[in-house]
């Protein structure tokens, strides 16, 4: 969908905020395209929305590949529409701009949840960049909050990188794993166990045993680490997003996160913390897209670049020379 060259920002508005689907779908595509005028059409519409937003419970999950995300998420989702919530599932994927990705699969994969109509799913765009779809991704976030959903679910395909970004516009951060014995844990990267509120071992079905002892060992290395919170300590779960067994769990600790966060204000906190850093993040990419973007620099950029690599000049006299190409000084001042 192809956002207008013009467009009644008040009108977006007030459909959106009434639940109009394709006012959500013209907003987001509106927020996620590169046109300089409809990223400043994107910034007043969600500025006009904010008051709106921020009353959503916001998940983050990841999982290792072969974990059963689409799954679960699909399995939760209708139970959560059931019960009368309405359920967003956003997608962060920064390696689909050069892979293909398997976002748009993810869409058919949730087939129940795709055309309930208490849902919305909106894969990621295949921007190529981290940064680039965790702008879209958080903006579109703020977009579903306005209009009503209470339960936004963000989604990392991708590995790495990703996941810290994810868990940076979220209240708690799911992780999806499948059972193994003691090998496979070295393999798990400890800062992805850092980094989750919660731990889901998932697919438990197949066997339930060693589901159980995999849930085990990870507690083990959970004692050895310090919770990110006092005042919580990542509970580790057994499920099956296939058989539907342990959603009802993942629910309650999902819950039971939120009630005992706000109740101390590290909920509030917590979100304070992530606009802070969101804010400074897109300074930093703004000021990052002037400084390549300026004739001067782009001139000189791919030369110095060739004689770093080659080792015929330190960084350092080239990032000086490109500074001053921008218009800064020596020591950083205009």
């Amino acid at each position: 969908m192809t956002a207008p060259a013009t467009l009644d920002i008040a009108d977006l508005e007030a459909r959106l905020l009434a639940g109009d689907r394709a006012a959500l779908a013209r907003a987001i595509t509106l927020v996620e395209s590169r046109r300089a005028d409809h990223q400043v059409q994107g910034r007043a519409l969600l500025e006009r929305l904010m008051p709106h937003t921020g009353k959503a419970q916001r998940i983050g999950l990841t999982g290792v590949p072969g974990a059963g995300k689409s799954t679960t998420i699909e399995a939760l989702g209708v139970r959560l529409t059931a019960a009368g919530h309405r359920v967003a599932v956003l997608a962060v994927d920064p390696s689909s701009g050069r892979t293909g990705g398997s976002i748009l699969g993810d869409k058919t994969r949730m087939e129940r949840l795709s055309v309930d109509p208490n849902a919305y799913i909106r894969p990621s765009p295949s921007s190529g960049t981290l940064g680039g779809v965790a702008r879209k991704t958080r903006e579109a976030m703020l977009l579903c909050e306005a209009a009503g959903f209470d339960i936004v679910i963000v989604e990392t395909v991708g590995v790495g990188q990703s996941e810290t970004v994810v868990a940076e516009m979220v209240d708690i951060f799911v992780a999806l794993l499948i059972p193994g014995g003691g090998d496979e844990l070295q393999g798990i990267k400890k800062g992805l166990i850092e980094l989750a509120d919660l731990i889901v071992i998932n697919k438990a079905d197949a066997d339930p045993d060693r589901a159980e002892r995999s849930a085990r060992e990870y507690r083990a290395a959970l004692h050895i680490l310090t919770p990110a919170s006092p005042d919580w300590t990542p509970p580790v779960i057994t499920a099956s997003g296939l058989k539907g067994a342990g959603l009802d769990v993942l629910w309650t600790q999902i819950t039971r996160h939120r009630e005992i966060m706000s109740a101390t204000g590290a909920r509030s906190a917590r979100r304070a913390e992530q606009d802070a850093r969101w804010m400074w993040a897109q300074v930093t990419d703004r000021l990052n897209a002037a400084f390549r973007a300026k004739p001067e620099v782009a001139s000189l950029a791919p030369e110095l670049e060739r004689q770093v690599r080659a080792g015929r000049m330190p960084a350092s006299a080239a990032a000086d020379r490109l500074l001053k190409a921008f218009g800064l000084e020596d020591d950083g001042r205009k």
